[in-house]
């Protein structure tokens, strides 16, 4: 009788207070923030505001001076220019490797996840020091070079290729996952119902992972715009010709051009808060869909 009066005066389970999921106080919570605002702020926020400062410091006009410079001009067609020819390349890789990983079993599968990653691990500069070994003039493919009229190294196309091995991950690694967790469920479907290849990668498998190869463009063309190392050693920063922004910046420091520097540095600075701030917009304007896209598998 005594058990029964306690089980009958136990409260239901959906009423009973839900333990935390942590035991620590509100203290340890409010002091693991204020540690990550600090390095945030310390490390992000005060570098970026400090950009933008010293590029008005000396007023407008000559930020725009040193903005419409030819040299910083040409710098600016540059980057954009490496960033509209890689990031379409890692694209198409980026789609063909997660597809063949995530859809396919074969041999060399596992290799050729980690080689994904190289580029990760490999300095940046290291990458174009091969690029100078295998298209420099005492290159191993110079002989087949010579008399063709093309030039690799300190040209654009070193630029873009160095480019493209420094971001090759980018994409990949942001499909991969989602395609995996995904399998291969629709697209089966999609072929039983008498679809070609090619109508089930672009009405199924593409609209699918569309956030995810969003999201590793926007990384893939934050980086390709900010890459110095490898670039550095395969352009042979000719001023004027094979100087992108970063490298630009860099040899406006170097002569005492600090304004000039800081203010083609803030063009870069701005860039990379409006890939942000675009990322960020497309996640809050069209969170339900992809929600759905990432739970509905």
């Amino acid at each position: 009788m005594v058990l029964e009066a306690s089980l009958n005066a136990a409260p239901p389970l959906a009423v009973r207070k839900r333990r935390p999921v942590t035991t620590e106080g509100p203290a340890v919570k409010w002091t693991l923030i204020a540690v990550a605002l600090v390095f945030l702020g310390f490390f992000l926020f005060l570098p970026l505001v400090a950009v933008f400062v010293e590029a008005f410091r000396n007023g407008v006009a000559m930020y725009w001076a040193a903005i419409v410079e030819p040299d910083a001009l040409a710098a600016i067609r540059l980057t954009l220019l490496v960033a509209a020819i890689a990031v379409p390349l890692n694209v198409v890789f980026g789609l063909a490797a997660a597809w063949a990983i995530a859809k396919f079993e074969f041999k060399g599968k596992a290799l050729l996840i980690t080689l994904i990653d190289l580029p990760f691990s490999v300095s940046p500069v290291i990458a174009g020091l091969v690029y100078i070994l295998l298209f420099g003039a005492q290159g191993y493919f110079a002989p087949l070079l010579q008399g063709t009229g093309i030039h690799i190294v300190f040209a654009l196309p070193g630029i873009v290729l160095a480019t493209v091995f420094v971001t090759l991950p980018f994409v990949a690694r942001e499909l991969i996952p989602l395609m995996q967790e995904q399998g291969t469920g629709d697209e089966e479907a999609a072929i039983s119902l008498g679809a070609t290849g090619w109508k089930t990668f672009f009405r199924v498998t593409l609209p699918n992972v569309k956030w995810a190869l969003l999201y590793g463009v926007l990384l893939c063309n934050a980086r390709a715009m900010g890459e110095f190392g490898a670039v550095s050693v395969v352009s042979g920063r000719i001023r004027g010709q094979t100087s992108t922004m970063p490298l630009h910046v860099e040899i406006l420091y170097n002569e005492y051009s600090f304004s000039a520097a800081f203010a083609v540095a803030s063009i870069l600075a701005f860039l990379a808060l409006v890939t942000l701030g675009l990322k960020a917009f497309l996640e809050w304007r069209y969170a339900g869909d992809i929600a759905s896209a990432r739970g509905g598998h």
